[in-house]
C-alpha cells in the first residue's frame, strides 16, 4: 500500500507535465482559439477527461501552460545607468530561448485570455524593477507600461511578425537602439515635471 501511495503522486506529476508540454506546443503552433483539449490530450497520450480533471477547462489549462517566470536580473548592486541594457539583453535572451514566451505573445495579441495573462506576468514581475529605480514612486506603473511597450513591441516585430529589419539586427544592435529608451523610461525625470 505504501509503494502504491508513493507512485501515485509521481504518476500524477508526470501526467501534468505531459499535459503542459503538449499544451505549450499546441498553443504555440495553433494559437489559443484553434488549440483544442482533444488535440492536446492526444498529443499528451491521455484521455481528454484527464486534462479537464487537472485543469478544468481550456482557460485553466492555458493559465497553467503560460505560467512564466521572467527571471528578471537582480538590479540592486548594479549602477542605475546600466538598467536599460541589462533588461533589453535579458528579454532578448528569454525570447530567443523560450518558445513559450513567443507563444504567449502570439496568443496575447489575438485573445483576451492571453492578453490578460501577459498583463499579469508583466505587471507582477516588471513593476518591482521599475519601483527599484524610478525617481517618482507615483509614476512606477506608467513607466513599467512604457518599458513593456518597447520590449513587447520589439518581441512582436522580431519573433512573431518576423519583420525583416527587426530580425536581421544583431542582439547588440537591438540593445544599442532600445537600451537608452528603456533607461530613460525608468530613470529620467518626468517630462511633465517641467509643465506648469
Amino acid at each position: 500500500m505504501n509503494s502504491e501511495a508513493a507512485t501515485t503522486p509521481r504518476r500524477s506529476d508526470a501526467t501534468r507535465a505531459a499535459i503542459l508540454a503538449a499544451a505549450r506546443e499546441r498553443f504555440a503552433s495553433d494559437g489559443y482559439e484553434r488549440a483544442t483539449i482533444r488535440a492536446i490530450a492526444r498529443d499528451a497520450g491521455i484521455d481528454p477527461s484527464m486534462v479537464m480533471r487537472y485543469y478544468g477547462n481550456k482557460e485553466g489549462l492555458f493559465a497553467a501552460a503560460s505560467e512564466i517566470e521572467l527571471r528578471l536580473p537582480e538590479l540592486g548592486a548594479m549602477p542605475g545607468k546600466h538598467v536599460g541594457a541589462v533588461l533589453v539583453s535579458h528579454f532578448l535572451d528569454r525570447w530567443e530561448n523560450d518558445d513559450v514566451m513567443t507563444a504567449l505573445l502570439r496568443v496575447g495579441v489575438t485573445n483576451a485570455a492571453g492578453a490578460e495573462r501577459m498583463q499579469q506576468i508583466f505587471t507582477s514581475q516588471l513593476l518591482p524593477i521599475a519601483a527599484g529605480v524610478c525617481p517618482d514612486p507615483a509614476e512606477v506603473p506608467r513607466r513599467a507600461a512604457l518599458v513593456g511597450s518597447q520590449i513587447l513591441g520589439m518581441a512582436l516585430a522580431r519573433y512573431v511578425l518576423r519583420v525583416p529589419p527587426a530580425v536581421e539586427m544583431t542582439k547588440e544592435e537591438v540593445i544599442a537602439w532600445l537600451a537608452p529608451t528603456i533607461q530613460r523610461y525608468l530613470t529620467a525625470e518626468s517630462p511633465s515635471a517641467g509643465i506648469a
